[in-house]
This record gives structure tokens, C-alpha cells and sequence, in this order.
């Protein structure tokens, strides 16, 4: 067994075990450890394929920015997950038809690189011998698909917003400071002059 195919083995193992663990921990904040520890592996697997682009966007994106923010939003809201889990065998039906349309779309698309191998060929873009991996797939998103990237860039910004929204808690007995008020505050109302008598102090 040559080393890069241990490797494969020892990513995909590690992967498969934590999506399986991703959706069976009890409690959800060991459920996005273990999502991340899937893209880990995932992003592992990227890099035996050589598709070094994909496997930092996951760490980048995904760990970095995505499953971390799953993970302050899960810890920081008092979500009641077992009352969220009480109804999840009406929902089962549903899910099952939902996974057949995927496996089946999966089949169809590999079936596809099957019966007509150039498939694959036609749809992609030409790429001289000089440019490597990285630079071409940048020279493609930022030329071609320059709008959906930054359509994705916002998408995020948005879930970014959206967390922070709702893990924003004001306490009625903290004390906070107001800055349009003490800007807006006039001389009357800070100020006040004395007249002092001499030698009686005040």
C-alpha cells in the first residue's frame, strides 16, 4: 500500500465517521465539532486529488467562518433541542423522498460519465500547461463567475448578520452608554455655576 492511498483511507474513514457522529450526537454543539472535523478530512481528500483550491476553501470558509459561527450561535441561544426532536418522525417521509431524488440525481450524473465520457471534456475550459490549479480556478471565479462569488461573499455576510442579531442580549440591569445622547448633551445640563462666599466653602 503506497502512502497517498493510506492517507485516502485514513480521510475517508475519519470523514464518514464524523458525518455519521455529525448526525447522531446528543448534544449539538459536539454535532458542529464533529462538522468540523468532516471538513477536515474532506479538505485532506481535496488535497490527494490535487484540487488544492477547494481543499482551503473549506478550511477557510467552511471551518473557518461557517461551522464556527453554527457553533457560537448553537452555544450562545437557549434553543430546547429536545423539544425540536419530538415531531422528527411525521418529518420522516418527507426526508426519505428528499434522499431518493439525491441518490438519484447522483446516479444519473455518474451514469452520464459513463455512457458518454466526453461529457466532462466539453464543459471545461481551456487551460494552458503553465498555469497550475490555484491560478487557473482564480482566473476562472474572478473573470467568469465574478457576480456568484460575490453573491456568495454576501450570502455570508448576511448569516454573519443574522447570528449577531440573534445573539445580541440586552440586560435591563447593565449599564450601558448612550453616544448620541452624551454628544448631544447641551451646557445646561452638565454644568452649573456657584457662587461661592468667601470662606464658607461650599
Amino acid at each position: 500500500m503506497t502512502l497517498p492511498l493510506f492517507f485516502f483511507y485514513l480521510f475517508s474513514a475519519v470523514a464518514i465517521a464524523s458525518a455519521v457522529m455529525v448526525i447522531s450526537a446528543r448534544n449539538p454543539v459536539h454535532a458542529v465539532l464533529f462538522l468540523i472535523l468532516a471538513f477536515f478530512n474532506a479538505a485532506g481528500l481535496f488535497m490527494l486529488a490535487g484540487a488544492e483550491f477547494l481543499a482551503l476553501l473549506l478550511i477557510v470558509v467552511y471551518v473557518g467562518a461557517v461551522a464556527v459561527l453554527f457553533l457560537f450561535v448553537v452555544m450562545m441561544l437557549d434553543v430546547d433541542f429536545a423539544s425540536l426532536k419530538q415531531g422528527f418522525l411525521q418529518y420522516a417521509p418527507i426526508g426519505v423522498v428528499v434522499g431518493a431524488i439525491l441518490l438519484l440525481e447522483l446516479l444519473l450524473l455518474a451514469g452520464t460519465f459513463v455512457v458518454s465520457p466526453e461529457a466532462a471534456a466539453a464543459s471545461a475550459l481551456p487551460i494552458s500547461d503553465g498555469v497550475d490549479n490555484m491560478r487557473a480556478l482564480g482566473l476562472v471565479l474572478y473573470t467568469r463567475y465574478v457576480f456568484l462569488f460575490q453573491g456568495a461573499g454576501a450570502v455570508l455576510l448576511v448569516a454573519m448578520i443574522g447570528a449577531i442579531v440573534l445573539t445580541l442580549r440586552h440586560r435591563s440591569n447593565a449599564k450601558r452608554q448612550n453616544p448620541i445622547e452624551q454628544v448631544a448633551r447641551q451646557r445646561s445640563e452638565t454644568l452649573e455655576v456657584v457662587k461661592v462666599k468667601s470662606g464658607h466653602g461650599l
